[in-house]
């Protein structure tokens, strides 16, 4: 249950409290701003080589290469927005036509990387004022042959770190107090490079794009350590992002990688077998997820046309992405608009595996044809709560996203519906592009759940766990086109763990027969109905078969009564007789919990939540402090009829 303040709790035990319930649309998915790109700049540049960021004081520096001279050129534009002239470029040296350029940029201070004509030697020139000038061309290192791509970053203190690529191999050189160091080669491994982004943020974070010594084509993201996450000066492993299969004709190149509010990674899907195609695609990290932990939302195409991609930048209130012809940018902060005050109905239902919600909104003034923050996918908010001695008080409920609406009409009036469903439906609409196989040994359940739920954008915690959820390391395989919702519920019925959404993230939870109460009803809190029902379970009897082990469970009181009601699970991952037994018990387990043995509808508790533990006194049924678990919880209110009330599902502890 989620905790609230006195004056809300007070407040939802009183007969005559004032419902109040706040509901938002936000421009985000699971606490990410969703960018809005809004293209500013469409010119007839060529497709090549080039380089994007914005320094201190919010001017947009953009740099590329001329496919056919090879010549370097640069842009600054002082104050970019509508109507800013992006088609203006300077000259300022000739350039290498096999290599990358890379921008870099901290205060006033940036950073222009490029590789002379001789197409092995690394140049930069600094500008001390926001790229309004630039000194000349230092030679920063000369690699032993052909250098391909270039990424760069600074730190505070002036502090740059240039990376290389020469074939296969990754290089990075460090200027510290001004002077460049010698360069040192990855420990990593991969027999192509096809490009290279970084951004600093504790460590030096990179993105590769490239080949691995089994032909196949991928991005990954690693680690220059500075101290925070990854030593400093060493080489975190290779993490794969996206992968496709030797001979696929699918390859990736072109990463640009920014930080403006989470981490931000664009690159280039390139097929070439018939119906070729070459565009970008982007993906983003976890709202809170470390660069480290490769959580990342499944790529998404970008409508463009591109074999050199996009960069991405950011300062002030946007973030831009630019191409040689093109500039995008979208504000930072999401959309957002507050429905509150033109609810008329609303009916939510938050059940295992599954949350809804439909809402009726007041539109006899037309005032949601085509209101600008609700879109499909949009996330919607709702937060239940009451007027309070505080004033109107809420508890931030749980989180949708929006699936579609309704425009209705009657004589005298209109109205606007909204559909939309919680995290699992986030589940449900990811499907895997490709099979995803893992070895025995490999990552336990928990690292699984949690790579499963980042692909479809959703952060994942634990309030408790199992020793299974840690302990077990499974051949696990997700089949191409299989739904992230099933591959969760498979991964769910290893353990005795059950999942649910809090707000925008996905909650673990160990229920156990001994869990205290959270919330107690019949008493302070009263009920409205109740119905409460006596009945075997559908499971009385479970067997887990593993390799050469078996466990056991049963409810021996209802298996004398009712003769067995069995359930049987078949994991060759159970390789010892203490884990067959654990599954065992988790089947009986998570049968009690889901039976259904009755129901309250009451005022609405602000901070319910599916799999609480309740108690329930209702002396008319002649019950006194029963304990409860809530199977699923819905939520009702209208305006019209004057009604806020909450019907919590029951089962067993």
């Amino acid at each position: 249950m989620r905790s609230l303040s006195s004056s809300l709790l007070e407040a939802q035990k009183s007969a005559s409290s004032t419902p109040y319930l706040k509901v938002e649309v936000l421009e985000r998915v699971a606490g990410v701003t969703r960018f809005p790109w809004s293209r500013l700049y469409s010119g007839s540049e060529e497709d090549f080589h080039h380089a994007a960021a914005m320094p201190g004081d919010g001017s947009l520096m953009r740099a590329r290469v001329d496919a056919s001279s090879y010549q370097l050129y640069v842009q600054r534009v002082a104050s970019p927005g509508v109507g800013s002239d992006f088609a203006t470029w300077t000259p300022l040296a000739a350039v290498s036509s096999a290599s990358g350029v890379a921008l870099a940029c901290q205060g006033a201070t940036v950073l222009l990387f490029y590789v002379g004509a001789d197409q092995q030697t690394i140049y930069v020139r600094e500008s001390g004022d926001y790229g309004v000038t630039f000194g000349s061309a230092v030679s920063v290192v000369t690699a032993s042959a052909t250098v391909g791509w270039l990424a760069a970053a600074l730190k505070n203190g002036g502090v740059a770190a240039l990376f290389y690529s020469v074939g296969g191999v990754a290089y990075a050189v460090k200027r510290v107090s001004g002077v460049w160091g010698s360069p040192s080669a990855w420990s990593n491994s991969l027999s192509a490079i096809s490009g290279l982004a970084s951004v600093y943020s504790g460590d030096w974070n990179l993105a590769v794009a490239g080949v691995d010594s089994s032909s196949r084509n991928g991005v990954w993201t690693f680690l220059y350590g500075d101290g925070y996450s990854q030593p400093a000066d060493t080489w975190a492993p290779l993490k794969e992002l996206i992968l496709s299969s030797a001979g696929s004709n699918v390859e990736f190149r072109c990463p640009s990688l920014g930080y403006p509010d989470v981490f931000r990674l664009f690159f280039v899907e390139k097929y070439t077998g018939a119906g070729s195609y070459s565009r970008p695609s982007w993906s983003h990290s976890l709202a809170t997820a470390e660069f480290g932990a490769n959580l990342w939302r499944e790529p998404v195409p970008f409508d463009l046309a591109s074999s050199y991609g996009l960069a991405v930048a950011h300062g002030g209130a946007y973030v831009w992405l630019s191409s040689p012809s093109g500039v995008w940018r979208a504000p930072l902060t999401p959309i957002s608009i507050e429905l509150s005050e033109d609810l008329l109905e609303l009916n939510s239902l938050t059940e295992t595996a599954s949350g809804r919600v439909r809402l009726v909104l007041r539109n006899d003034d037309g005032r949601y044809l085509g209101a600008a923050a609700i879109t499909l996918g949009a996330e919607l908010r709702v937060s239940p709560g009451y007027r309070t001695a505080a004033g109107l008080e809420s508890s931030p409920g749980p989180t949708y996203w929006i699936d579609g609406w309704e425009h209705a009409s009657a004589q005298g009036g209109s109205q606007f519906i909204l559909h939309a469903s919680d995290g699992w439906g986030l589940l449900r609409n990811w499907r895997a592009r490709r099979q995803y196989a893992w070895p025995a040994g490999s990552r336990n359940v928990f690292q699984l759940l949690s790579f499963v739920l980042s692909r479809a954008g959703l952060e994942f915690s634990a309030l408790s766990y199992s020793d299974a959820m840690v302990n077990q390391y499974p051949s696990f395989t997700i089949s191409p086109g299989e739904g992230g919702d099933v591959a969760v519920k498979r991964l769910l019925a290893m353990a005795p763990d059950v999942l649910f959404f809090g707000g925008s993230s996905a909650c673990l939870k160990l229920p156990l027969a001994s869990d205290d109460k959270d919330y107690a009803y019949g008493t302070d809190h009263f009920i409205l109905e109740g119905r409460y029902r006596s009945e075997a379970g559908p499971i009385n009897r479970a067997q887990a078969y593993g390799s050469g082990v078996v466990g056991e469970s049963f409810a021996w009181g209802e298996l004398a009564q009712v003769y067995d009601r069995l359930a049987q699970a078949h994991d060759l991952n159970l390789a010892t007789e203490g884990a067959a037994q654990a599954r065992s018990d988790a089947l009986l387990r998570k049968a009690a919990m889901s039976a259904d043995i009755g129901e309250i509808l009451a005022p609405v508790n602000c901070g319910a939540e599916i799999y609480d533990v309740i108690e329930v006194t209702d002396a008319a049924a002649g019950l006194s402090a029963a304990k409860r678990r809530v199977s699923a919880v819905t939520l009702y209110y209208s305006a019209a009829r004057g009604r806020y009330v909450q019907r919590l599902r029951l089962g067993r502890v």
